[in-house]
This record gives structure tokens, sequence and C-alpha cells, in this order.
């Protein structure tokens, strides 16, 4: 079916992983709503992938707010009509840190924005799709390979991103009455400003620091719009696509 004409919402889209699939969907025609906490970042990227007014929203605002959540898909609503595809991306990490030394505000920090911002986000995208005519769409939710196994001292990060497989699951249950699929993209170190100290060196599970391979970003972005592309009866549940040479598999 491809992803031409559909309505695409991707969150975290002002850098990183989110910004290069928002302009991927933009180049690959679809009808994109940009949306994350830096406006002037926002249609910076709207402007490298050419896009003009009737197929490009930026909505700078907090995932974490329910406030801004649901001004986002009433904006949407009103200016396309429906929505079709969430990549519901936004998220933040901490540095490596043993759980006795991670503060409480730390932990709340990175629960509130990669938890409870993705629950707020796929919400608002299942009551939309759950109530347009015709009814349906795809929500993809950004897991990481973290949702498998914990980097040293990543408490807060890897338990948000356990949680965001059991939404998936969830989701994909009881979507079903409704045309609603959800599947679940487990990244491992594409390039990005997340990613920068990877070159440098980061923990390893037998305490040394060693620097681990990243891969282009434009692969994410082309994984996510592959899953976007099915038709409605087709799903991707699970996808991993990291750098081929990372210590993922073996890891510790």
């Amino acid at each position: 079916m491809g992803v031409e004409g559909k309505v695409v919402l991707v969150t975290g889209a002002s850098s990183g992983i989110g910004k290069a699939t928002a302009i991927a969907f933009l180049k690959a025609g679809s009808r994109v709503i940009l949306t994350g906490r830096r406006a002037e970042q926002l249609e910076e990227a709207a402007r490298t992938a050419g896009a003009v007014p009737e197929t490009c929203l930026c909505s700078a605002g907090d995932v974490t707010n329910p406030d801004d959540v649901d001004a986002l898909y009433t904006a949407i609503a009103d200016r396309f009509g429906r929505l079709d595809v969430v990549f519901n991306n936004a998220g933040i990490s901490l540095p490596s840190t043993l759980i006795d030394d991670l503060s409480v505000d730390d932990w709340r920090r990175v629960v509130d924005v990669n938890l409870t911002g993705a629950f707020l986000v796929a919400r608002g995208a299942f009551a939309l799709m759950r109530r347009q005519d015709p009814q349906g769409g795809r929500i993809i939710n950004n897991g990481s390979i973290s949702a498998h196994a914990p980097r040293p001292g990543s408490a807060a990060y890897t338990a948000t991103k356990h949680a965001i497989t059991g939404l998936t699951r969830t989701l994909s249950l009881d979507g079903r009455a409704f045309n609603i699929a959800c599947g679940q993209i487990d990244i491992g170190n594409a390039a990005s400003e997340m990613t920068d100290q990877f070159r440098t060196g980061i923990p390893q599970a037998d305490g040394s620091l060693r620097p681990e391979p990243v891969m282009d970003v434009a692969h994410v972005a082309s994984s996510v719009l592959h899953m976007a592309s099915l038709p409605l009866d087709a799903n991707v549940q699970f996808m991993t696509v990291m750098a081929t040479a990372m210590p993922f598999i073996g890891r510790g």
C-alpha cells in the first residue's frame, strides 16, 4: 500500500530518530505532523524535507502534559480529519547510574517521558482511530533493544522500555476490534545526539568502557516506513534493527 497520502504523527521529531523518520515520511508523500518540545527544530526538519503547508503540521508541545497531547489531537482532527499512523518515539535517557545513586526526580523524569508520554500519545491516537471513518490505524512504538536486555546502570530507561512492550501487546489486543494495529521497533545504536557517546566509549557489562559501532539513522527511518506501509490486516509485531556488530547478541 505504501505511505503516500497517509496522515502520520511522529513524536520526538525535533532531532535524531524522530526527525529522520518524519523527513522520510514527508519525502515519501505522507502528510506528517511533527511534534516535539522545540518549535524551531521542527520547522527546520520540515524545511529539510521540502514540505509544503498542505502536507505538514509542526506542533510544539510536551508529551508528558495531557493538555498538550489533547490539543495536538484536536489540531490533527481539525487539519487532516483523521490519523493513519503514529510513530510513538519521544524518549530520554540518563548517564549510566547505579540504582542507589539514581535520584527519585531523575527516575520520575524518565518514566514521565518514556512511559507516561507514550501512554498519552497512544491513548489519543487510539481514541481518534477508533472513532474516525473509515475506522482504524497503526501505532508504532519505539521500544529500544533495552526492552530485551539492559545496559549497565540503566534502571529507569530499561524499566520504561520493558513497559513499552507491555503497552504494545495490550494495544495490539485491544485494537483488534477497531482495526487498529500496533507494533514495536527495537532500535540499537542508531547514530544520533543520544548515541554520540557510543563512538568514544560506553560502559560494558564487564566493567570496561569501550566504543561501540553505530548505524545510519536512515535505516531506522526506512524500517518504520516499511511497518507503516503494510495494510491493516498485516502487522510487524516486533522488529529489531541494530548496528550489526554492537554487543547485543551475547551482551554481558
